[in-house]
């Protein structure tokens, strides 16, 4: 609610958070946004929520294709009306029929595995790209720097 209040004041959906956390923890709100901009934690935000639904999706989508080859196996010879360009053709079976939309669903699979590893997030470069508002925070440790981005990309 508070968040929602400040973001209708400054009208910042970033900077509305921001001045809620620091609300409720004075001690951090020095630091909560020190060397961030509004890009760097809403992109990253974005990307890490499209890792996660991706995650989440990859092995469903594996599940459902050994479902569907379970039942290929199951009525491959079981069979059914081909159709070519829409028109009744010839005869098929419903494996035959299942092992095609299996081809599309593996094809799916594989793609998303490749827009899951392929993701670029943006890392901690700070408002200039330098990092210099990072290195200010931890006192001049470029090592937890480097540590701090490789925990964002």
């Amino acid at each position: 609610k508070m968040a929602a209040e400040e973001e209708k004041r400054l009208r910042h959906d970033v900077m509305a958070h921001v001045h809620t956390f620091g609300h409720c923890c004075p001690k951090a709100a020095g630091i909560i946004h020190l060397g961030a901009t509004s890009c760097y934690v809403g992109d990253n935000t974005d990307l890490i929520i499209l890792r996660n639904a991706l995650d989440l999706l990859l092995p469903k989508l594996a599940r459902v294709i050994s479902r569907l080859a379970d039942f290929a196996k199951e009525r491959a010879s079981l069979p059914t009306l081909g159709f070519t360009h829409f028109q009744p053709a010839q005869l098929t079976t419903v494996g035959k029929r299942c092992c095609l939309w299996i081809q599309d669903l593996c094809m799916d699979l594989q793609n998303l595995k490749r827009v899951r590893d392929d993701l670029r997030f943006r890392g901690v470069k700070g408002t200039t790209g330098t990092q210099a508002s990072f290195l200010q925070l931890f006192e001049g440790d470029d090592h937890k720097v480097e540590q701090l981005d490789k925990m964002v990309t």
